[in-house]
């Protein structure tokens, strides 16, 4: 029986040779990777990366939609991206913030050692603001931070990233010496519409965020000076100029030409504009820098076609990988008890982790991408395939294996050809219930660039567009309904007839 790290070797083998994005790529052009976090801004930034890339002759790669600031900078650091956007308070409150930097200077050299460069600022801060909604904000006549602290009977509502960040919520509570009613932590487009229900009052804004204006929300003061600055700024590998000078100097052209209303405007073009971020930055570059762009905007039919296709490799993949481990670790169950509980109870544990939390701790093991998610998909895969074949051949009736022994029946042509068929019933559901599982979980992969269904879901909750929510959701669901009859139908091949007549 081959182990566990043998068959994630496998899978993670045959993704890679089998998906174009993954196997080699030829040296000419160059590639050059580039991220962007999950908020509207920073997928316009990494588009106006991926132009200035390609107008230079290399080959962009643009990973959208990627999780919050760590996902991306160990990303960065990994070599599993070239570059992305940043932000210097981020980078001074957050990602460096144990080395206690001060200017500019300071960070480039706490780069430097990590073999990472910033670029010049590109000439916008985006700093941190906290808001409310206009109206709610005149009724108890708040208008700076300050006048919080005499409000206690508000709920707080805050992204999760600003929760934890040494320049967010802890940091801001101490110096405002604010008590609220209740604080929790939310998705950053999910906030705003926490405000417009009315069931937060105060969110964590960005400066340039065109929700501002969409949502018509009051900016509070930062009058006791909490927040810094946050420049954006490009972080990319120090071995990026070498092999691809010519798109670091282009990446370079958009340094200190964009200010703050031109950010907000790019953003404000996507979100109440209706135009895709490929075509808000190729409008900017042609109007700034004199740069023509071709941009061809994908029809929903395409996307659904390559959503389906990235979908079906990560369910494919991680499921078959499972079954190959798990039915040999179920038998194995079954037939030595004491082991039996062990493998069971480790399986259990597996099933327990939260599916984002596992997804980021394959990052740092493999990357973003596909092969984290198929591999976090078939860990979850084990749980009901090794419980159902150890519950489908231990339930079999001990007169069956007795007739099978007084036959003289070898112990292989007994599981072969008397226990597997008994059991076939309770290994097909629970194989059934893992694929549905998967196609279900699989739409998280989507915030660790592993594409699929949960790609337009992720950029529909970040645009407030319901119809590119459904177009991720309704298909899911689909698939996991075809899954099921599907597995329903290989019932009727496979099970014999009297085992089905005896189940229905």
């Amino acid at each position: 029986m081959r182990s566990c790290p043998h068959i994630i070797a496998i899978l993670v083998a045959a993704l890679c040779a089998g998906s174009p994005g993954l196997a080699g790529q030829d040296s000419e052009p160059p590639e050059v990777r580039i991220g962007s976090k999950k908020f509207t801004e920073s997928v316009i930034l990494g588009e106006l990366a991926a132009a200035l890339v390609e107008d230079a002759g290399a080959k962009a790669i643009h990973r959208r939609d990627l999780g919050g600031t760590r996902v991306l900078w160990n990303a960065l650091i990994a070599g599993d991206i070239d570059l992305y956007a940043e932000y210097t308070g981020t980078l001074k409150g957050e990602l460096l913030a144990e080395e206690s930097l001060q200017s500019l200077d300071d960070i480039r050299g706490a780069l430097a050692e990590r073999a990472i460069v910033m670029g010049r600022p590109l000439g916008f801060n985006n700093t941190y603001a906290i808001g409310m909604l206009r109206e709610r904000a005149q009724e108890l006549g708040i208008a700076n931070l300050s006048d919080l602290g005499a409000n206690r009977e508000l709920d707080f509502g805050f992204t999760n990233e600003f929760m934890d960040r040494s320049d967010g919520w802890p940091g801001m509570q101490r110096r405002y010496g604010l008590e609220p009613a209740s604080v929790r932590g939310l998705d950053h487009d999910l906030a705003y519409r926490g405000l417009e229900a009315g069931t937060i009052d105060v969110t964590d804004l960005y400066s340039t965020d065109a929700d501002i204006v969409y949502y018509d929300l009051r900016l509070l003061e930062d009058d006791r000076g909490y927040f810094p600055e946050y420049q954006a700024v490009w972080l990319y590998r120090a071995d990026l100029r070498p092999r691809a000078r010519e798109a670091v100097e282009a990446l370079e052209r958009l340094e200190g030409t964009i200010d703050d209303a031109a950010m907000q405007s790019l953003n404000a073009s996507v979100k109440l504009g209706g135009l895709s971020e490929a075509r808000a930055a190729a409008n900017f570059l042609e109007d700034e820098l004199g740069l023509r762009v071709e941009v061809r905007d994908e029809s929903s039919a395409e996307r659904l076609w390559r959503n389906t296709l990235a979908h079906l490799q990560l369910v494919a993949i991680s499921l078959a990988a499972a079954i190959a481990l798990a039915l040999p670790l179920g038998i194995l169950a079954a037939r030595r008890p004491r082991l039996g509980q062990v493998l069971l109870g480790g399986v259990g544990v597996i099933q327990t982790i939260p599916s984002l939390a596992l997804l980021v701790f394959m990052i740092p093991l493999l990357g973003i991408g596909a092969p984290p998610a198929i591999v976090a998909l078939f860990l979850y895969s084990l749980l009901p395939i090794v419980r159902n074949t150890h519950a489908g051949l231990t339930g079999i009736a001990p007169e069956a294996l007795e007739v099978a022994d007084a036959l003289g029946l070898p112990r292989a042509a007994r599981l072969r050809r008397i226990e597997l068929p008994l059991a076939a019933p309770s290994i097909l559901a629970g194989i059934q219930t893992a694929a549905v599982i998967n196609v279900g979980t699989a739409t998280l992969g989507a915030l660790i660039g592993a594409g699929g269904y949960g790609q337009p879901i992720l950029t529909g909750i970040r645009l407030d567009d319901v119809g590119l929510i459904l177009e991720g959701a309704l298909p899911a669901a689909g698939l996991a309904l075809l899954v099921q009859g599907g597995f329903q139908l290989l019932g009727r091949k496979i099970v014999p007839r009297g085992l089905r007549l005896e189940q229905e």
